[in-house]
């Protein structure tokens, strides 16, 4: 008997049975959060999940970001949006969005802007304090087409199941750059909630329309919402989560991010070696875990969160800023680091390592 025949016998489909890649979401079981585990919204951009970004507009709402030790039974960790300030009147211009962006080039398996587009399929657990309805649009970047559908969520974990129709027009550009966003709209004023609510139905981009029926998480400073095993699949069936180890995940993205320089180590250590240019300045070569999106940004967390170790002569000297970027490529980084004061040697070989909370110099290659 083959193997389907089997399943089929078993009241089973082969649908339902784990396969590998599947999912087209990193990080989806939230395990990695380089950044931070509790962040705070200071600014637009990635918080503390990795892959995970936030979009909070003229609101004065506010929130943390957090890595939370709670899921489903499968899942440890989820992401967690946390309101700290409320805004209950709501301007007409105000959203924020949790967002998960796509490179076009993993998407071409969708066949998007075809005859024979194919369908998919985006499931999530999801919880919060209470009962609530947000919305899940996705958005064609490239194309400017979008389509959506609402959800709900309770004071309990529930699966949410969403089935997309694969959209006939616009294709998906083969490239590394921005093409596509999965958008969790959690809050919103009238420009996004004023129009008509049509599920699952591709079209252009009309505002009003991207939020209609939607709650707002900012009513009080009570209210959270958790997310994990975030998946999208082809298909017209959510099927079992697909686990990838830590370790997978982790560089899946660093592909985007990472956190170099970082080692709290002095002597055995050191994450980024190099030689001293002045007795001021040194060069450190950074190696990139793996091959990043594109040539990323350096940046230092803050003065004195890295440090220069002389291999001669045992000193250490705080890093207080980056002065150039030497050489850079999608595998590694040349950077030149001026330094706190003028006691290193000319030629002299050197390492890096951190003492302090925020450690490192980051490297940013985010969509």
């Amino acid at each position: 008997m083959s193997k389907a025949a089997e399943l089929a016998k078993a009241g089973e489909t082969l649908t339902n049975q784990p396969s590998g890649r599947k999912n087209l979401v990193t990080n989806g079981a939230m395990q990695v959060a380089q950044r931070g585990t509790d962040v705070a919204w200071a600014s637009n951009g990635y918080l503390a999940l990795d892959r995970f970004n936030t979009a909070n507009n003229s609101t004065a709402g506010r929130f943390s970001m957090k890595q939370t030790a709670d899921g489903p039974s499968g899942f440890a960790n989820c992401l967690e949006i946390d309101v700290t300030t409320a805004d209950t009147s709501i301007a007409s211009a105000e959203h924020m969005i949790v967002q998960y962006k796509f490179e076009g080039q993993d998407l071409q398996q969708l066949k998007k802007g075809t005859s024979d587009a194919e369908s998919f399929t985006i499931s999530f657990y999801v919880k919060g304090n209470g009962n609530a309805t947000y919305m899940c649009e996705l958005f064609d970047r490239d194309n400017t087409r979008l389509t959506r559908q609402q959800f709900a969520v309770t004071s309990s974990w529930n699966r949410v199941e969403l089935t997309f129709v694969g959209d006939t027009t616009g294709a998906f550009d083969d490239d590394n750059a921005h093409s596509f966003d999965i958008q969790f709209w959690l809050h919103a004023g009238s420009d996004f909630t004023s129009g008509t609510y049509t599920s699952n139905t591709w079209s252009g981009q009309t505002n009003t329309n991207r939020a209609v029926g939607i709650s707002s998480i900012y009513s009080s400073t009570d209210n959270y919402i958790r997310i994990t095993g975030l998946q999208m699949e082809i298909g017209s069936q959510a099927t079992n989560f697909e686990h990838r180890s830590f370790g997978e995940e982790l560089a899946l993205c660093q592909r985007y991010f990472f956190i170099g320089c970082s080692s709290t180590d002095a002597h055995t250590g050191g994450m980024a070696n190099g030689s001293f240019r002045t007795t001021s300045n040194a060069q450190i070569l950074q190696q990139h875990p793996v091959a990043m999106r594109a040539n990323p940004t350096a940046t230092l967390r803050a003065s004195g969160s890295v440090v220069i170790h002389d291999t001669n002569d045992g000193n250490n000297i705080n890093v207080t800023a980056i002065d150039s970027v030497v050489f850079q490529s999608i595998k590694s980084t040349l950077i030149g680091l001026t330094l706190a004061s003028a006691s290193g040697v000319v030629g002299e070989g050197c390492w890096t390592y951190s003492a302090t909370s925020t450690p490192g110099i980051t490297f940013d290659a985010e969509l």
